[in-house]
């Protein structure tokens, strides 16, 4: 079996989980309570409901593998090659505030490698999904990056600090980009961020404050659409790194980068 296929036998499974744990949130969204990790850092029993959800699916499938996820948890599987990158809410801000920009994130990583992949938005039951050198799909149908080669056509999404100071390194970056883009946005959950970068719908997003299970199913669905993915600085991308910047073109990625990440 070639390796694209192998990876391919992976994602029914992650999209029932995905899904099931997206109805979790769509059945909570009127009734959850809020509680708080720190500030601005809220959390709801939805998240621990949803990741519960897809654990016991993952698990239930694949029993031998690991698990990493947001909401406290890390269990090594008796395969130490495999282990799922699970975000069961990424926009938690955004689904407290009732803001339909927030969605269930899985990525598969083998041998530290991100091989299979599920974005779920449930307010438009959309299933971005790809596996390692198979391509990219939206519902089932391909997709691809935009064609922008300009970044003064380019939309633009930053990451910006919760409830940072106006001094953060971030701040710079936003108002550097500003008026060289076409726009820049900041929508709040960096899977769906890269999931419509994936297929067209913005041109770049950046941060440097993200966790691995914000982009670990992204990174891999931007990759397989033709998008590039590296740290500021253009390096090799890593997703316990943090930094992360992602784009649909080499002369986007060229004119952005001294703004991003200006030379000392």
């Amino acid at each position: 079996m070639a390796d694209r296929d192998r990876w391919q036998e992976y994602l029914p499974p992650a999209i029932e989980a995905a899904k099931q744990a997206g109805q979790v949130l769509l059945d909570w969204r009127e009734k959850f309570s809020v509680t708080e990790k720190g500030r601005s850092d809220l959390v709801t029993e939805a998240d621990f409901e949803a990741q519960e959800t897809i654990y016991q699916i993952l698990h239930t499938a694949f029993p031998k593998h690991g698990y990493l996820g947001e909401e406290g948890l890390e269990q090594a599987g008796e395969d130490p090659d495999f282990r799922w990158v699970i975000d069961p809410l990424d926009g938690t801000g955004n689904y407290v505030h009732g803001f339909p920009y927030y969605c269930v994130s899985i990525g598969l990583e083998y041998k530290g490698r991100i091989v299979a992949a599920v974005i779920y938005d449930p307010t438009r039951d959309d299933v971005f999904q790809a596996s390692l050198g198979a391509g990219a799909f939206l519902n089932s149908k391909p997709i691809q990056v935009s064609k922008t080669e300009k970044l003064s056509h380019a939309m633009c999404i930053a990451s910006l600090p919760v409830a940072g100071d106006v001094t953060h390194p971030a701040i710079n970056r936003f108002l550097a980009v500003l008026p060289r883009a076409q726009t820049v946005q900041r929508h709040g959950s960096a899977a769906m961020n890269l999931a419509n970068l994936a297929c067209g719908r913005a041109d770049v997003f950046w941060s440097s404050t993200l966790k691995p299970w914000d982009m670990a199913a992204g990174v891999l669905i931007v990759q397989e659409a033709g998008g590039l993915v590296t740290t500021l600085d253009g390096s090799e991308y890593d997703i316990y790194h943090g930094e992360i910047l992602a784009t649909c073109s080499p002369n986007v990625q060229k004119e952005i980068i001294p703004l991003v990440c200006p030379a000392e």
